[in-house]
């Protein structure tokens, strides 16, 4: 079996202290697993990757010269975004797409997804966020970057970008104020959908570690080709500079969910 890296590592100057994560950010699959019993024209959608955030996070993290994670396999595969006892975690539908080759399922092939894809892409997060934190000499600032459909179920979504969070608002207020001060966007917040999911990677490595971060949601037009691509990177790119530069944004403060106590934390209230 030929080997498949279910990450890329985007080297970058783990000094400053910023980390750029793409969970979503490719439609690959190993070739043991062909298309999952489904035509090659699904891969296009939305429901296998997030459309123009691997050309995105490529082009932030050259600007700002920011380490990055880019996960290397199709969500339809596994879903790296979602924790391991998600249900969500291998879907057998999505957006009406059965997907044949997750259903019927077995356990031991359950496992084989989480123990090929899942935790060695987390692995990969988990210690460039380390590193970051090692050579900076201080909390990392992680920015994870998604991107979602112009319409669902018929409805036209009206924002151009998004910012989803759960319960810390450090990174997310000062984020969303910039988007919006140039006054020519609609900006989200936590909406199309809400930041608060237990188990996703922003709760594994950001809310659990006290760890300043923010989720940017991109509709998904505006970075289907390279112009796009480019105009958001020049957006986003001189403000993620100004967050990174905010010492505040750089000190770890455990915030309770909004999911509810963490492990361990059952007495833990929301303040």
């Amino acid at each position: 079996m030929r080997h498949y890296s279910p990450y890329e590592l985007i080297k970058g100057n783990s000094a400053q202290g910023l980390v750029l994560l793409a969970d979503h950010a490719m439609n690959r699959l190993p070739l043991e697993y062909g298309r999952l019993g489904l035509p090659e024209s699904v891969f296009e959608r939305h429901i296998a990757y997030d459309i123009g955030i691997e050309p995105l996070t490529r082009r932030l993290s050259a600007a700002l010269d920011a380490p990055a994670v880019l996960g290397c396999f199709s969500r339809l595969l596994i879903d790296p975004n979602r924790g391991e006892d998600d249900p969500t975690l291998i879907m057998k539908i999505s957006d009406g797409a059965v997907v044949p080759g997750n259903h019927p399922i077995s356990d031991e092939e359950w496992q084989n997804r989480l123990n090929r894809f899942h935790r060695p892409y987390h692995q990969a997060v988990s210690q460039t966020i380390a590193e970051v934190a090692a050579a900076s000499g201080k909390a990392p600032l992680v920015i994870s970057l998604h991107s979602f459909t112009p319409t669902w179920k018929g409805y036209q979504r009206p924002w151009h970008t998004a910012v989803l969070w759960d319960n810390d608002p450090r990174a997310v207020f000062p984020l969303v104020e910039r988007l919006k001060s140039a006054g020519d966007i609609v900006v989200g917040n936590n909406e199309p959908y809400d930041g608060a999911l237990r188990g996703d990677t922003m709760y594994r490595h950001c809310m659990m570690a006290g760890i300043p971060h923010a989720l940017i949601e991109v509709r998904q037009d505006l970075i289907a080709d390279d112009a796009g691509v480019t105009t958001w990177a020049e957006r986003l790119g001189p403000i993620l500079a100004e967050l990174n530069a905010m010492p505040e944004l750089h000190a770890y403060e455990r915030h309770p969910s909004r999911t509810g106590a963490y492990d361990g934390d059952e007495e833990e209230k929301l303040s």
